[in-house]
């Protein structure tokens, strides 16, 4: 049986990507009023910071298409871009193939220690894969959240 870790993950996934197909098209790049970013870089940044933290961190090859860390990184603003940007369809894509690539390669190694203790912006300290995996839950679902407060605030 799978690490509960991994249920979590799929269930938040599943969620994320049933909620970004329904925003209509037109929504996916608008940056409201008063905030920094749109729908389309809060769903890159979730799919770079678990590149990062599901498999950079435990030393594991990540899959970031050329463009994506000066999009979607934190500190990237969509008022900055000048190079073109990924469609809704492929960030689902990409958020999906993700999905499964978190469990084929980690399932094995859920209890694994990271190779070097990382320290989030906000002060945690990361030092085992189950830890990365558990910070990519919290951060997900912050951004969901964004994601679902941008929507409403654009219909």
């Amino acid at each position: 049986m799978s690490h509960y870790l991994f249920q979590q993950l799929k269930f938040v996934r599943k969620n994320t990507i049933d909620y970004v197909r329904g925003v209509h098209e037109k929504q996916w790049a608008v940056v409201p009023a008063g905030l920094n970013n749109n729908i389309m870089w809060n769903v890159g940044h979730i799919y770079m910071v678990t590149e990062k933290f599901a498999f950079q961190l435990a030393g594991e090859k990540m899959n970031v298409p050329e463009n994506f860390p000066e999009l979607f990184n934190s500190g990237t603003f969509p008022k900055e871009w000048s190079i073109d940007t990924p469609t809704k369809e492929e960030l689902i894509t990409l958020l999906t193939e993700q999905s499964v690539k978190v469990e084929s390669l980690l399932v094995e190694r859920i209890e694994d220690p990271i190779k070097e203790m990382y320290n989030t912006s906000t002060g945690l300290q990361i030092s085992h894969v189950a830890e990365c995996l558990s910070f990519c839950l919290y951060h997900e679902g912050m951004h969901f959240g964004l994601i679902k407060g941008i929507n409403q605030l654009l219909k």
